[in-house]
């Protein structure tokens, strides 16, 4: 335990702040900093984490449906990637983070469901829209974990680390 009294006031307001623990549910977009941990469950569906360089900042989407949300639908628009990228874009530069200088991490798009899809599947169009839009957008993929057919569980806790995925079955 370090010793309180001889710390700085504002290294000790930094060290005193709580991480905070954030799971991911469909739809979801969050914004964490260096400590805080992000969770999710995805089958289909795709995360996407774009993180500084420095891994101080980072911003976590849970994607269920490729491409734009259609017109009339309002509520739960980041179920969608177009809208969850751009919430996400949102977050990071209203931190005073440059999106396209970020990292990024993908999950999932896994075929849930093989007996019934052999060829192409919501998870494959997932994870075929995931991969051209951060490579439209010149952002660089640290590292990814997509396809196949089990779920996925990640978890990650922004710092230098990678992320943790661990399969399951499908």
């Amino acid at each position: 335990m370090p010793d309180m009294a001889a710390m700085p006031e504002s290294r000790f307001s930094a060290w005193a702040e709580a991480a905070t623990v954030t799971v991911l549910h469909p739809g979801d977009v969050a914004l964490g900093r260096l400590g805080d941990r992000f969770e999710t469950l995805l089958g289909s569906c795709v995360s996407i984490i774009l993180t500084d360089p420095r891994r101080t900042v980072a911003a976590m989407c849970h994607i269920v449906h490729s491409g734009a949300a259609p017109v009339d639908e309002r509520g739960a628009e980041t179920t969608h990637a177009e809208p969850a990228l751009a919430a996400m874009f949102d977050l990071l530069q209203g931190c005073g983070i440059s999106p396209q200088l970020c990292e990024a991490y993908l999950y999932g798009g896994g075929n849930m469901f093989p007996s019934l899809f052999k060829q192409s599947h919501v998870g494959q169009g997932n994870t075929d829209w995931a991969l051209q839009a951060l490579a439209d957008l010149g952002i660089r993929l640290r590292g990814q974990d997509i396809g196949g057919t089990a779920f996925r569980r990640v978890a990650w806790t922004v710092g230098p680390g990678a992320p943790e995925v661990r399969l399951g079955e499908a």
